[in-house]
């Protein structure tokens, strides 16, 4: 009677560690998941702003140089 006893609340316990195991390792990966979208989201605001800072600059300089052409043909013309 006694060994039923301590075999049905090591088999109690044993279920108890296991929901306590499962539950953690389902937290620890959401957690993951968590940290892998926010490094995933960084880095594509990081690209963004390196893209769009390039896209100034060559929009920038095909200003300067339309400008200057647009006034060479102006100042040839007029000659």
């Amino acid at each position: 009677m006694k060994m039923r006893q301590t075999i049905s609340a090591f088999e109690v316990a044993f279920e108890q560690e296991s929901a306590l195991e499962r539950r953690r390792r389902e937290q620890l990966r959401r957690r993951a998941a968590n940290r892998s979208r926010a490094r995933r989201i960084t880095r594509t605001e990081q690209k963004g702003k390196v893209r769009f800072s390039v896209l100034v600059g060559a929009l920038t300089i095909t200003v300067i140089i339309v400008v200057f052409a647009m006034f060479e043909t102006l100042a040839w013309l007029m000659a």
